[in-house]
């Protein structure tokens, strides 16, 4: 297990700056997932890593070796870096089998043929490929194939592993199973691992440490739970979480000597006032986290049913109160009519509260 530090990495390409000024240390034996849009630097920060793009400035370093150092003039070359990488498209050569697919890099490294037959068994048998071994890739479905690339990674031994959206071409179906073998595979190689995706669930699944990016910045770096339930900033809190977060604006009143944040046809107390000079501030809460009664409830919210989506195990409520739009989440598959009264109540330990002006959260 080694240790990744980048320190002060940029990259442009042209005037689009796609990294800025980026720091990360990935802690030996993590699994740490980079997400973001479509944009925003993630491919970039990974590509780096791995060699296959030179930053314009900064330094990464595994465990003790500098691999990068503009300033030292350090330029180590992906195939010394000692590196395993999956790419999204899984980057398998169509005329050969799926044992000379997994076994071409370890022959390139002059190893033994028992060692190189070795590796192979072992990293065949760890993702259910042994029998497939005299195959192409033309003869393999398209997990099976993620299954081959994810065993010529294995076969390497690799201290770093480094995967750049490998399950983006699968089906939902074979993305969740893909999902536990990566994770089941990762406690076992014991390797530092950096994987990049815009699928949140994956990011949520599978990692010891979240960092979120946008436009070439570093939005929050996180544990999942940290990222979830108590986003930085306002990006934060929009891109992760589906069905979305709601998000409700209003202005911090003192009535009675009780602090609210009036938002108009609804209140939120407040616990303290906040030390940003805004009055404006935006609250937010998930959908899961607001309670819900299909009976009458006192001093709760009286809603209207404006839309169901039932997914299977979960139910997406849209309701309203006045001209405010509302999602609730409710377990189970739920059937009601449109237009049917809901009461509803906002869990004051559950809200966030965001400067509207900076996006930034005011931890309340």
């Amino acid at each position: 297990m080694e240790q990744i530090n980048l320190r002060g990495i940029k990259k442009s390409y042209g005037k689009e700056m796609a990294v800025q000024d980026l720091d990360l240390t990935v802690n030996p034996g993590d699994f740490l997932t980079i997400l973001g849009p479509s944009g925003c630097g993630k491919t970039t920060m990974l590509r780096a890593i791995a060699g296959l793009e030179e930053p314009d400035e900064g330094e990464i370093q595994f465990g003790d070796r500098i691999v990068f150092s503009r300033r030292q003039g350090v330029i180590i070359p992906p195939e010394n870096r000692n590196v395993g990488f999956i790419f999204q498209s899984y980057a398998l050569w169509p005329h050969m089998t799926v044992e000379q697919n997994v076994t071409l890099a370890l022959k390139e490294k002059k190893l033994s043929s028992t060692e190189i037959e070795s590796r192979l068994k072992k990293s065949l048998e760890m993702v259910q490929m042994e029998p497939y071994r005299k195959r192409y890739p033309s003869e393999l479905s398209g997990g099976q194939q993620q299954r081959v690339a994810v065993s010529r990674l294995i076969a390497l031994q690799s201290k770093i592993l480094l995967m750049d959206e490998p399950l983006s071409n699968l089906d939902a179906k074979l993305r969740t199973e893909m999902r536990a073998e990566l994770k089941r595979l990762h406690r076992e190689l014991e390797a530092t691992t950096v994987y990049v995706t815009h699928d949140q669930t994956e990011a949520l699944t599978l990692s010891d440490i979240v960092v979120v990016m946008n436009k070439g910045l570093v939005m929050q770096s996180g544990t999942p739970y940290d990222i979830y339930h108590h986003p930085n900033n306002i990006f934060v809190a929009e891109f992760i979480g589906d069905p979305q977060n709601n998000f409700f604006v209003g202005e911090i009143v003192d009535k009675d000597g009780q602090l609210l944040l009036d938002c108009q046809e609804i209140v939120f107390p407040m616990k303290k006032q906040p030390s940003s000079d805004s009055q404006k501030v935006i609250a937010a809460v998930r959908p899961e986290n607001i309670n819900v009664s299909f009976q009458e409830q006192k001093d709760w919210l009286k809603v209207t049913l404006k839309s169901v989506q039932p997914t299977g195990a979960n139910t997406i409520l849209q309701v309203k109160h006045g001209n405010t739009e509302i999602t609730l989440l409710q377990p189970e598959f739920i059937r009601m009519k449109l237009d049917e009264p809901l009461w509803i109540r906002f869990d004051p330990e559950s809200l966030n509260f965001f400067d509207e002006e900076t996006g930034i959260n005011l931890h309340l």
